[in-house]
């Protein structure tokens, strides 16, 4: 069941709060009610009805005396199930965390949000310690993708659960990680706008990790209008700083390298005929090769990721111990595989991090944004990939190989629906930009998403 407010935009639902016609109490208890209804159960692992209930009441009567706290008084938001909530255990998707030390206090965006207003509705579920792009989790089951007509699809992950909330209507907005895609993955499955900011934008205090080196924080919600919002006040400010630009003139870079081999030919149509719009819109597009997209794979390919290797170090007690046999054997053999990593091999790797930063920053030119497919292919069914262990790596490598690079080259990211592909299934366009130039990618994801949507 779609609450009768399911659907709309953060922007949408902000006007009826501050006007009065809906009442954040109302909100609240409709979202409840719509949660508990759905008929895919597997979406949210925690629901935080007394906080939820509370926050609601208080900002039903600031909006009542005329103190509203802004945009996103009244709002509910849902939270990955990695971010501490004051009160319970961060299980990370994984059942061996179930008996961790309850968090002492709320994970610092957790409380930014709270500080703006926001009411949070609950945690929802996620691939196992965020390590997959695919969103399949053996515990607390897989979120069924709401846009699929033929059977269950995959969500995408690891933000699974945060994909299939929005997109089924039952929030607004929920916070996601990105390690590798993790946002911008489940935002194309679904159908719906993500946002990866760049890494250190926003503080990581109570979040747990993955890839220290890689992990970043971001909204996956309707619009990027929405995305704007939230982004601002996860950095503690009262109203957004981001301008909207204008697509006539600007400069767009389209990689030839890696990004559409193997792709599916609806998701080159559906990524092509948004060109087109911008290009109709005033967009000045080129296409250009990018040898540091391919020396990132050749890198992995030599000394292993960055991700496993740090994956590695963070759980290696934990797989060494009887916690191991809890947990998805998927996670575990994926993690074992850091084991193998040299510290050479890892230091060689940052330092070759940086080498390819600069590079590509220096081989666009200013203001210019990367446009892209955000993924090769559409949400693919589930089933298959539930008892085939080959078939499950090589679509897990596939899904997240474009997105990875923004990880890697440590910039940020926006994925914007653009049509659809095979299925009617939802193909996403990623724009991304250099490292720190998130107000300049939000200005013109604004713009963007007016002219192909």
């Amino acid at each position: 069941m779609m609450p009768s407010h399911g659907g709309k935009t953060v922007a949408q639902l902000s006007v009826l709060i501050q006007n009065g016609a809906l009442d954040p109490v109302a909100l609240a208890e409709e979202t409840f009610i719509a949660i508990d209804s759905c008929k895919d159960q597997s979406i949210f692992v925690n629901l935080l009805e007394q906080r939820a209930r509370a926050e609601a009441a208080a900002s039903s009567k600031r909006i009542r005396d005329g103190r509203s706290l802004g945009l996103l008084d009244g709002i509910p938001v849902a939270w990955k199930d990695l971010f501490d909530i004051e009160g319970l255990a961060t299980t990370a998707g994984s059942t061996v965390l179930k008996t961790s030390v309850p968090a002492t206090r709320d994970a610092d965006v957790v409380a930014a949000l709270a500080g703006a207003g926001m009411v949070s509705i609950g945690r929802v579920n996620m691939s196992e310690f965020a390590f997959s792009g695919l969103g399949i989790n053996p515990h607390y089951g897989t979120p069924q993708n709401p846009a699929s007509t033929d059977g269950a699809r995959l969500p995408g992950g690891s933000s699974s659960g945060s994909g299939v909330a929005v997109a089924s209507g039952l929030v607004p907005v929920s916070i996601g990680t990105d390690t590798g895609g993790s946002v911008r993955i489940p935002a194309a499955f679904n159908g719906i706008v993500g946002y990866k900011a760049t890494r250190g934008r926003y503080s990581m205090r109570g979040v747990f990790p993955l890839s220290k080196s890689l992990d970043s924080l971001g909204p996956l919600c309707h619009t990027v209008q929405d995305a704007v919002w939230i982004d601002a006040a996860m950095r503690g400010l009262g109203t957004p700083d981001v301008r909207r630009s204008s697509v006539e003139g600007l400069s767009l870079v389209v990689p030839e390298t890696i990004v559409f081999d193997d792709a599916e030919a609806g998701v080159v149509s559906a990524f092509e005929v948004a060109l087109k719009l911008l290009e109709k819109s005033g967009a000045k597009i080129r296409r250009q090769a990018f040898p540091a997209y391919a020396a990132i794979f050749e890198l992995m390919a030599k000394y292993g990721p960055l991700v496993t290797a740090e994956a590695f170090v963070l759980h290696r007690e934990r797989l060494a111990g009887p916690e191991a046999e809890g947990m998805d054997p998927r996670v575990v053999a994926r993690t074992r595989l850091g084991e193998k990593i040299t510290m050479t091999g890892y230091i060689e790797t940052l330092a070759a991090r940086e080498h390819l930063m600069a590079e590509f920053a220096s081989s666009i030119g200013p203001g210019e944004l990367v446009v892209s497919p955000t993924l090769p292919h559409v949400a693919p069914l589930t089933a298959p990939l539930l008892t085939n262990d080959e078939l499950f790596v090589k679509t897990n490598a596939k899904t997240l190989r474009n997105t990875l690079i923004g990880n890697f080259l440590d910039g940020c990211g926006v994925s914007i629906p653009c049509g659809a592909g095979d299925a009617g299934m939802p193909v996403g366009l990623l724009l991304s930009g250099l490292p720190n130039g998130d107000e300049h990618l939000l200005s013109v994801a604004l713009a963007t998403e007016e002219a192909i949507r």
